[in-house]
Order: C-alpha cells, then structure tokens, then sequence
C-alpha cells in the first residue's frame, strides 16, 4: 500500500520561555517534525520542560543552563515534586520529559551524558487496566441503533436522514477501534486506502509515525461498507475513513468520538466515564483470554515495548483467579 502522510495538527501555543530558549526551540521543532509526536505528547513536554525552567528561574534566579546542570538539580526538583505532592504518575512524566530532551540534547552534540538518567523516582502503583466483557462490549455495539429507533420520529426525515448516517459511521467506528484494537489518534487519523478489503488488513500510523498492518474482521468491514455506502460520495484516496459530518471531507475529531461514545455508553447501561481507550483494552484482554500469545498482541497494539503490554496478562490472571477461588471446593 502506498506511504501517505497524517493529517496536519495544530501546534500547541508558544511561550515566552520557548521563545527565549534556544534548546527549548530546537527540542519542540524536533518533537514536531522528526519525531512526529501527537499533539497530546508535544503538550505535556511543553508544559514539563517550562514548569521545570520556571522552578529553577524562582530557586536559583536564573533560567537553567542545561550543559551544566547536574544531578543534584533535578534531586531538589523531585524533592519539590514531592513537597507539592504531586502523584508518582505526575513525577513520572516530568522526568520522562526530562530524559527525552536530554537524550536529543547528547544526539545533537550540545552535552556529554545525561544528570537525569538513573535518578531514583518513587515507584508508580500499578492499577490494573479498565475493560469491558465480550457481553458488554456487544451491548456497546448495539447502542448506536438503539439511540437512533429512540431519535426524531419517521416525519423528521430530513434531520433522521443525519442521524441515521452518523450511526452507520458510529458503528463502524466502535467496530473498527475493537476490530484492530486502534488507539483514538490512529482511528481518527485513517484515511480510506488504509482499508484493504481484500487482504483484510489496516494500515495504521501509531506513536512516533510508526506504521504497522493489523487485521481487520468481516463485522467492521461490513460496518465501513455500509457507513460509506450511505454518504452522498463514497470516500476514496485519502479521504478521511470517518468523517466529522456527512458531507463534510474532514476527519473525525478525538473530542467528537469521546462525546458520542459517552452516549452509547449511557444508552448500553454501561459505565458512562469509560474512555475510548478503554475499547483499546478490551481488545488485548480479550485476545489474551482466547488464548493469544503476549508478543503477537504487543505486535498488533503497536507496543514498543512487551512490559506495557505484560499489564494486560495480569488482568487475565485476576480473572482466572477469581474464577478459581468461585469454583474450586478447596480454594
């Protein structure tokens, strides 16, 4: 299938601490164009790093010289941190943003090693993913028709017309982020030669432009045929696979899909909190459940790593667990 690029995203805003700092500059260009970060990664380093250069501008009157800092820096910035109670996961990610720009700061020549690595953070706890059962996840599927036969009546045929195409497009969408197990941004970021029906198989651009091929089953593609059959032109190329309205050639935005999941979790008598990432862990607990083996699951859910994926084996254990300690005379 041929390279396409992501749709354009709109950069977070500068501050003036960027706009002062060089390395800062650099390390956002790079974050932007040669990593191709998403928006949500760009925001939270953006918010870090200024955090970090405005701590250390109150503490030692002066903005931070990166080359020269040191170990002993960033120790008193944890203490901070810890003195502020912030949450392990908050730490965590102040200091994931700080060894990201150290280790561009050694690519690029500018320092020697890193005053951040192998500093000691508190142990993060680990909370066990959120998922719906194979039941739940069904209701959910069904929950875009069972909004729609409660919608505007039959004589509404202009406004039920609408309606009607936004819940073939929210059950392709349901279908699809189960189907392939996609996170929010690689579902609203497909396009529709992504989609090939023949091989069953989806082109998806993860974290970092990543790509890799997942398989798609005959129920979402079934659900995209008949979304894309009931638009007054049938998205080709690369059109948007899912678009913001039905006749508008844009893609869906992360906030609309989170609304409009929100209402089908309502509507199915589900919890009405649960993310769309939520959908994302069903899909690899599920697998796991029936049997999939943890690589081909860190392989189709587009994980760097097989330590994040090992979270999901847990859960699978708690259940066998539970059920075990329900059935056995001797538990």
């Amino acid at each position: 299938m041929p390279q396409t690029k992501s749709p354009p995203e709109t950069p977070p805003p500068t501050t003036s601490v960027e706009l002062t700092d060089p390395r800062l500059r650099e390390f956002f260009a790079h974050l932007a164009t040669d990593r191709g970060a998403s928006p949500y990664t760009q925001r939270n380093y953006r918010q870090t790093l200024v955090e970090f250069v405005r701590w250390h501008e109150q503490q030692r009157r002066q903005a931070p010289e990166w080359t020269s800092l040191e170990r002993d820096d960033f120790r008193a910035y944890l203490r901070f941190l810890g003195r502020h109670r912030r949450s392990r996961a908050a730490i965590a990610l102040r200091f994931s943003a700080l060894r990201t720009f150290y280790r561009f700061l050694i690519r690029r020549g500018y320092v020697a090693a890193s005053p951040v690595k192998q500093l000691s953070l508190p142990k993060p706890i680990q909370r066990l993913p959120k998922f719906l059962t194979v039941r739940q996840m069904v209701d959910l599927l069904k929950a875009p028709f069972q909004a729609l036969e409660a919608g505007p009546s039959l004589r509404q045929r202009r406004r039920r017309r609408h309606s009607q195409v936004l819940c073939y497009r929210d059950v392709a969408i349901l279908e699809t982020i189960y189907s392939c197990g996609l996170r929010v941004s690689e579902l609203c970021g497909l396009v529709a030669e992504d989609i090939d029906r023949r091989e069953l198989l989806l082109r998806v651009r993860g974290k970092g432009r990543k790509e890799r091929l997942a398989p798609i089953g005959e129920p979402a593609l079934l659900a995209i045929q008949t979304y894309w059959e009931s638009l007054p032109q049938r998205p080709t190329g690369k059109t948007p696979a899912f678009l913001s309205q039905s006749r508008a050639p844009t893609p869906l935005a992360p906030r609309d899909l989170q609304r409009r999941l929100k209402k089908y979790l309502i509507v199915a008598g589900l919890d009405p909190h649960l993310t769309p990432h939520k959908l994302r862990h069903s899909y690899a607990t599920h697998l796991l459940d029936a049997g999939a083996d943890l690589r081909s699951v860190q392989e189709l859910l587009g994980h760097a790593h097989l330590v994040t994926t090992q979270v999901y084996t847990h859960v699978s254990t708690e259940r066998l667990k539970k059920a075990y300690d329900a059935a056995h005379p001797r538990a």
